[in-house]
């Protein structure tokens, strides 16, 4: 093999493929790069079994072939280089000579043969979107998601199709979350992706404004986008069916400005208990809310909220953590608070939006 390329592509290729090597002592070849060279392109691939990635570049080409190296190693060496416009990479003695006009080094190569094919999946199932919008679902919803879990299902997101909307969802058992971005696809079985792999998809997938094409299968589900192939591994599990406990009604609703809301909560959070726990104190009758926490070493705190408040009144309380974590996801100036009474969940939405939905269990004991 003997190519010459552009050092800013190779080096951003080398950037993207070089975090989903593997560490695997049985088998050593998952921490190298496979670079293949054919039909004036450079194909740089890496995979640790739950993904896999391909990335093409346009090179000139003296001579086609395949060497497999090291990531990490090819990786530092491509990011010191400075001042440098083209590189050329040659298979010589079987080792790869790198070249460019200030240097020249040799790294030691491991045979090909062993590095794991890249799957191609099938139509199965297929829809289109941005990448930007793909990001914004998981990110919308992944925090939720049980991180170490007995149950597979539960360390993952759901991404299923109503024919109208893409629909994000994660639960660990004590909260929900649930996002929709709306798109014309059929409809099709549910994909769970795993939580561990949702990282990378987001670093990957994040540094491009482009239209993306997903295909899956009952295993697999790849990503396609200019000139990068990502490929992840899927579970085969069953999610819970999470609509089920959604509430239809509501018997109290407070409707907030969502900066004043988490202030109050970050104010009432100093003095919660060691189980973050804070308690929502809605008088109807006078139209107070107030947010209170005790600490038996440190105080108590009570907070007055402005919101505007319809239905009864209702003494609640939650997880300081829960509560907070999903205004990461609310884009909307207000939220709306919804209760059904002091030991039942409470459902988080955008005020006037209903694109994202957080659901989150009382502490109510």
């Amino acid at each position: 093999m003997k190519v010459e390329c552009v050092q800013d592509k190779f080096k951003k290729a080398i950037s993207q493929t070089e975090k989903i090597t593997g560490k695997n002592l049985a088998l050593p070849v998952l921490s190298c790069l496979l670079l293949e060279a054919k039909n004036n392109s450079l194909f740089i691939k890496s995979t640790n079994l739950e993904m896999g990635i391909e990335v093409e570049i346009p090179v000139k080409i003296e001579k086609e072939g395949i060497v497999a190296v090291s990531g990490l190693i090819l990786s530092s060496f491509v990011n010191s280089l400075k001042n440098e416009t083209s590189i050329t990479l040659e298979v010589v003695d079987g080792n790869l000579k790198i070249g460019t006009k200030h240097s020249s080094s040799i790294l030691k190569t491991v045979s090909s043969e062993d590095f794991p094919s890249i799957p191609k999946i099938p139509n199965e199932i297929s829809f289109s979107l941005h990448t930007k919008e793909f990001v914004t679902g998981l990110k919308s919803v992944w925090y939720a998601a049980a991180i170490n879990s007995m149950k597979p299902e539960l360390a993952s997101i759901l991404v299923s199709c109503d024919g109208e909307n893409l629909i994000f969802a994660t639960t660990d058992s004590f909260r929900l979350a649930e996002k929709k971005i709306r798109t014309k696809t059929k409809q099709f079985d549910p994909i769970l992706i795993p939580y561990k792999n949702v990282q990378e998809l987001v670093r990957i997938l994040g540094e491009y404004d482009k239209n993306l094409e997903v295909h899956a299968n009952k295993n697999q589900i790849s990503f396609i986008f200019e000139e990068v192939y990502l490929v992840s591994r899927i579970i085969d599990g069953i999610f819970p069916d999470y609509k089920q406990i959604i509430p239809k009604e509501y018997k109290t609703t407070l409707t907030v400005l969502k900066e004043d809301f988490l202030n109050t909560l970050k104010l009432a959070n100093i003095f919660s208990d060691k189980f973050n726990q804070i308690t929502f104190d809605i008088d109807s009758s006078k139209g107070v809310c107030k947010i209170l926490s005790t600490n038996t070493d440190i105080g108590e705190s009570v907070n007055i909220l402005d919101a505007s408040i319809q239905g009864e009144s209702v003494l609640v309380s939650f997880n300081y953590k829960y509560i907070t974590d999903c205004f990461q996801s609310i884009t909307t100036d207000s939220v709306s608070i919804s209760f059904n009474g002091p030991n039942k969940p409470a459902v988080v939405k955008q005020h006037n939006n209903d694109s994202f939905l957080y659901l989150v269990m009382s502490t109510n004991r």
